[in-house]
């Protein structure tokens, strides 16, 4: 790998999610890897979690990574932890917005005073207005999309209303997008379907829509191989080039040793602390685990995870199951297993609060992954050649498990989503899981999901699509940076 990002410095702004700060730390690792300098940033709300979870600090001096360096900035967003006003997202990201544009360019001032200005900023969703930051200080920037470019074309589509989309009177109208199968009503990112309770989710991403002609490119976490012709369209329709790089969870391949790679990879970020479950897995036969988790914020009703644990209990399948506790920030109960499922299931299932998935997912034991179909769990299980049981709430999860089923032929579906306001019983649960790891289309599942995971492994290796638009990247910030000088 060249390294010709040693004079770049990345200033990267996350949301206070997991799912929004693993994929753009993950951007940060494979831009230090090719020698920048990387600052993350994002507000206190998530620092104290990760400090916690994850051992990092936010010291003054940046730590070494690959060729280049990390550093974590937090900043106060000005509410206390236990502010009821966090539970109120549309409040929240008001605040956030007012003290971010008040104190990014302080923390950005404050990098050129100590030697080490910006080169570019880089922004996720939900917080688009770090693209008018980076405008007004002079600085280039770019986004990185979390979801899947489908997702981003429906978006894109129904922000300019160009394409028919189901309204209140018409509630079942199917969608058709340019370069994308037809989507049923139920199968497009449905924080866009009038039924929606989330609008105040809706309206946040289609905020990044409105200033989309700042950046000078979009990030996405996927690979070209994967949604070719959709990313090849969107990228002419929207006049900026999008850049895939994905699987960023998996490191780029490059000329430097194992240790490296140990190094890069200890940068993370995680919320909650994994629970050690490779050693259980080691005991169990190959392709014969059941992985289940449903990521850092679906919180299912107690009715449902009651199903799910009889019907694991009813099976044969050997299952890990990650139970998540409710964040601190939410007033939910915390599940509670079925009185005696633990003496049921005995050795055969394994409950943590929390799991390494990508060492999960990697493990021979691993048959399929149960999912909510979030992106990140649905790049990792593509890329790691893992069939899923598709178990979408909301979102774009709908439309990550419409792709998993019916276009990359990797899994089998348990629901359509919240929306379908249905209690997936025990016995189904039971059937479905078992008909996943041995059933008539389990092998022709792993294969494909083997087949993905090739071609995975070809993007980010050098020269591969992934590896060549990091590359992009690197070179267009260095032209930039040289232009100021």
């Amino acid at each position: 790998m060249s390294g010709n990002g040693e004079n770049i410095h990345a200033f990267m702004v996350s949301f206070p999610a997991q799912g929004h700060v693993n994929p753009l730390l993950r951007l940060g690792r494979r831009l230090a890897n090719f020698g920048a300098a990387v600052t993350f940033c994002a507000p206190e709300a998530a620092g104290a979690s990760i400090r916690k979870a994850s051992k990092i600090s936010d010291a003054e001096q940046p730590t070494p990574c690959g060729a280049g360096s990390i550093r974590f900035e937090f900043f106060d967003d000005g509410w206390d932890f236990d502010n009821p006003n966090r539970d109120d997202i549309c409040a929240y990201l008001a605040q956030l917005e007012a003290v971010g544009r008040e104190k990014l360019p302080q923390l950005i001032g404050k990098e050129a005073e100590l030697g080490r200005p910006v080169s570019c900023v880089i922004n996720n969703p939900f917080i688009p207005w770090v693209c008018d930051v980076a405008k007004t200080l002079g600085i280039p920037s770019a986004m990185l999309w979390v979801q899947s470019c489908a997702c981003f074309s429906a978006y894109y589509h129904y922000y300019h209303g160009v394409v028919p989309f189901p309204t209140e009177q018409h509630p079942e109208t199917d969608v058709q997008l340019p370069c994308l199968p037809l989507l049923k009503h139920d199968e497009f990112p449905d924080f866009l379907h009038p039924r929606t309770p989330y609008v105040v989710l809706r309206d946040v991403i289609l905020g990044q829509f409105r200033n989309l002609s700042i950046p000078f490119c979009v990030f996405m976490d996927t690979f070209q191989e994967l949604e070719h012709e959709n990313i090849q369209y969107m990228s002419g329709l929207i006049g900026r080039p999008i850049k895939t790089v994905g699987p960023l969870f998996k490191e780029l391949e490059r000329h430097a040793g194992a240790a490296s790679q140990s190094q890069s990879k200890a940068f993370r970020a995680d919320f909650f602390a994994a629970e050690d479950c490779v050693g259980w897995l080691d005991s169990k036969p190959p392709r014969s685990v059941v992985y289940i988790s449903f990521g850092s914020i679906v919180h299912l009703p107690q009715e449902q995870v009651d199903e799910i644990a009889n019907g694991l209990a009813d099976s044969w399948v050997a299952f890990l199951w990650v139970v998540r506790p409710p964040p601190r920030e939410k007033n939910w109960k915390a599940h509670v297993l079925p009185e005696g499922f633990v003496d049921r299931v005995g050795e055969r299932g394994r409950i943590v609060q929390w799991s390494p998935q990508e060492e999960v997912l990697a493990h021979p034991s691993t048959a399929c992954f149960m999912t909510h179909c979030g992106w990140n769990s649905t790049m990792e299980a593509l890329a790691s050649g893992v069939p899923v049981v598709a178990f979408p709430q909301w979102g774009d999860q709908v439309t990550n498990a419409k792709f998993l089923v019916d276009v990359y032929k990797v899994g089998v579906r348990m629901c359509r989503g919240e929306a379908e306001g249905r209690l997936v019983p025990r016995d189904e649960v039971a059937t479905v899981l078992e008909a996943a790891v041995t059933g008539p289309r389990a092998e022709e599942m792993r294969t494909n999901a083997l087949n993905w995971k090739k071609a995975a492994e070809a993007a980010v290796a050098e020269g591969g699509s992934s590896y060549r638009n990091m590359q992009y990247f690197v070179d267009e910030v260095a032209r930039f940076s040289d232009k100021l000088k």
